[in-house]
C-alpha cells in the first residue's frame, strides 16, 4: 500500500453564526494519488484545503499529515514546507514587484541563499515556459500569466504534494492546454479543485464530489475516452 500523505478524520468546521460547512468529513491522500474534486460553490472545498494547510482550525476531528497529528500552528510549519497550495485568486499569491522576486521568495524563505533562490526561480520559470518573464511587473501580467506565475511560486518551493484551487479559472484555451501538459508532466501527488469536467478528466485519475459537508467517494465520476486534435498537437485524453 502506498504511504499516506494526509488523513482527515471526522473533521467539522463552520464559520461563526453559520451551519457546519464540513460535517464529520473523512478524506485521505496517498503518494501517487491525483484527485479531482468538483462540487458547487459554498460546499467547503476551499475550506478543506485551508484546514489541511493549517490556515483554519477545525472545530473537531483530527488532521494527520506526513506521519504526524497536526493541531497547533507550529505543527503545520513542516506541512507548508512539503505541501504547496495554489490559491483560487492569483492576486492572493503574488505580492512582489517583479516575477523573479515573487518566484524566488519561497526558496529564500526555506533557507536558500540569494543565488540559489534565483537559480531555482529561473529554472522553474523555464520549466513552465515563462523564461524571459523575470523582470516583468507582476501586477501588469494578464490573468493567465498570473496563474502560471502563481504556480511557479509554488513549484519553486519543491513541494511533495500540491493542493490546486481552481487553477484553470479564467484561462484561455491555449493557456489551459499548457497547464494540462504541465500537470501531466509533474511527478507529484495532488488534489485539484475545478468546476471544469473536461479539465479534471485530463489531469486527475479519480474525481470525487462533496455533499452535505463530506467527500462522496462512492460517487466517482466515470469518464469515457476519445481522441481529437488540439492546437498544440494531437494528444489522447478523456472527457466526461
Amino acid at each position: 500500500m502506498s504511504s499516506v500523505i494526509f488523513n482527515l478524520n471526522q473533521i467539522c468546521y463552520g464559520y461563526p453564526g453559520g451551519p457546519l460547512i464540513l460535517d464529520h468529513l473523512d478524506f485521505h491522500l496517498h503518494a501517487g494519488d491525483r484527485i479531482g474534486l468538483v462540487a458547487p460553490n459554498g460546499s467547503g472545498k476551499t475550506t478543506l484545503f485551508h484546514i489541511i494547510m493549517g490556515l483554519l482550525k477545525p472545530l473537531s476531528g483530527t488532521v494527520e499529515a506526513f506521519g504526524g497529528v497536526r493541531t497547533v500552528e507550529a505543527d503545520f510549519v513542516e506541512v507548508r514546507r512539503r505541501m504547496g497550495l495554489l490559491f483560487q485568486d492569483a492576486d492572493d499569491q503574488l505580492f512582489s514587484p517583479t516575477v523573479l522576486e515573487d518566484v524566488a521568495f519561497g526558496p529564500l524563505n526555506l533557507g536558500k541563499s540569494r543565488d540559489e533562490a534565483v537559480a531555482v526561480a529561473r529554472k522553474t520559470l523555464d520549466f513552465l515556459g515563462l523564461g524571459g518573464f523575470e523582470d516583468r511587473v507582476t501586477f501588469k501580467l494578464s490573468g493567465g500569466e498570473k496563474r502560471l506565475v502563481s504556480l511557479a511560486t509554488v513549484l519553486a518551493m519543491e513541494p511533495e504534494v500540491l493542493l490546486l484551487d481552481e487553477p484553470s479559472t479564467g484561462l484561455d484555451s491555449a493557456t489551459k492546454d499548457t497547464l494540462i501538459e504541465i500537470l501531466n508532466t509533474l511527478d507529484l501527488s495532488f488534489v485539484l479543485i475545478s468546476h471544469e469536467f473536461d479539465f479534471l478528466s485530463q489531469t486527475a485519475r479519480h474525481i470525487y464530489t462533496m455533499e452535505g459537508g463530506r467527500i462522496r467517494f462512492d460517487q466517482e465520476l466515470h469518464v469515457h475516452t476519445h481522441q481529437h486534435a488540439h492546437l498544440m498537437g494531437k494528444q489522447p485524453h478523456r472527457h466526461v
